[in-house]
């Protein structure tokens, strides 16, 4: 009995003992906190992944308008009908490109101008033959001083009136020439048109000084200012040709909602009545620089990158500052000294270890 009750009392002694272990093993356990996170182990999957390293800069904030080319105010000339008169001949048509003293057209003179012309070179003939019959009668004392003097007047009033009629074309065909190599943008008359003086016959312009003629919708027209650099290119042609905002309208049109804007253009390379595309800079926005392939849209429409951070996937929540095709202008939470990984991103869950393509990885 004594030795049963011994082996009882070791066993309960064991017992306590192995109780107050486990209890101190609870609090150690308890005092050090959730465990921390383990680095992923070597052997774990992996992503082969293209890498670039993370710069900060500059793209140009641009907004794109599209137009027709044409000439400004300044460019432009309107021929006028000298005199009343017939149109005889028309030597050009409208989109025509012509040299400097060219033939335009060919005026005759109308029936009133004829007769007009006819009257004042009969009344230059009477005034000089009074001219002659005063200066008779003055030497036979039976005129004055005073009268042929006003004879000599009205001989003088009539040949200015003739000469007059003369340089309008009024006596014989006149040619109106053009002033300058020109653009012919319109023909306002046609053969045998009888106009009256002053009547528009032909618009010119100089191609020297085309203009690209613009619409901007306002929300961005705001940003554009007069000398902002612009690139144009023509629908269909990839080629760009440089320019400069040389207007920017204050009022919205009516009819189309947008805001006038005038570009100015080589002195070559474009046609008048030709569309074109044109991209004005109007500012800078600064950020992270990134291809657009390092962009990914997470399930709620949220943008985000993937860096590599100690050769592991970490996702990064950012706002596109700017998209500019092939890059774009970002900001956020980003480790600048973090590679950013462009192909094979969307591959990447956070904690996903990263390799190189060329490297040799065990995982799949």
């Amino acid at each position: 009995m004594t030795r049963r009750t011994g082996f009882l009392a070791a066993v309960g002694l064991l017992l306590a003992s192995l109780a107050v272990v486990g209890v101190t093993a609870v609090l150690l356990i308890g005092s050090m906190g959730p465990a921390a996170p383990q680095k992923q182990p070597e052997t774990g999957p992996s992503v082969a992944a293209e890498l670039t390293a993370l710069h900060k800069g500059r793209l140009p904030r641009i907004v794109t308008a599209y137009g027709m080319v044409g000439t400004g105010p300044a460019a432009q000339q309107t021929i006028q009908a000298p005199v009343a008169a017939i149109v005889d001949a028309i030597y050009v048509k409208p989109g025509e490109q012509v040299a400097a003293d060219a033939p335009l057209l060919r005026l005759g003179p109308s029936p009133t101008t004829a007769a007009s012309y006819t009257q004042a070179v009969t009344a230059l003939q009477a005034a000089n033959e009074e001219v002659q019959r005063t200066r008779t009668l003055l030497g036979q004392h039976l005129a004055t001083r005073q009268q042929l003097a006003a004879a000599e007047k009205a001989a003088a009033d009539a040949q200015a009136a003739l000469a007059a009629l003369n340089t309008e074309g009024a006596g014989s065909p006149q040619v109106l020439r053009t002033p300058f190599p020109a653009i012919v943008t319109a023909v306002s008359t046609s053969l045998g048109a009888i106009v009256a003086q002053g009547a528009a016959l032909l618009d010119l312009a100089r191609p020297s000084e085309l203009v690209l003629h613009a619409g901007v919708v306002p929300s961005e027209a705001v940003a554009i200012k007069t000398g902002d650099a612009a690139s144009v290119v023509p629908l269909g042609e990839r080629q760009a040709a440089d320019g400069q905002v040389l207007l920017r309208g204050s009022l919205v049109d009516p009819k189309t909602g947008l805001v006038a804007v005038d570009v100015s253009l080589p002195a070559s390379g474009f046609f008048s009545g030709e569309m074109a595309q044109v991209n004005i800079v109007v500012g800078k926005a600064e950020g992270y620089v990134v291809p657009h392939q390092a962009i990914l849209v997470n399930d709620q429409g949220a943008p985000y990158v993937v860096q590599a951070v100690g050769g592991l996937a970490h996702q990064v929540p950012v706002q596109i500052v700017l998209s500019d095709g092939a890059k774009d202008v970002i900001a956020g939470p980003l480790d600048p000294a973090a590679p950013l990984v462009l192909d094979g991103n969307y591959q990447l869950t956070d904690g996903m270890r990263i390799r190189e393509p060329n490297a040799q990885g065990t995982g799949k």
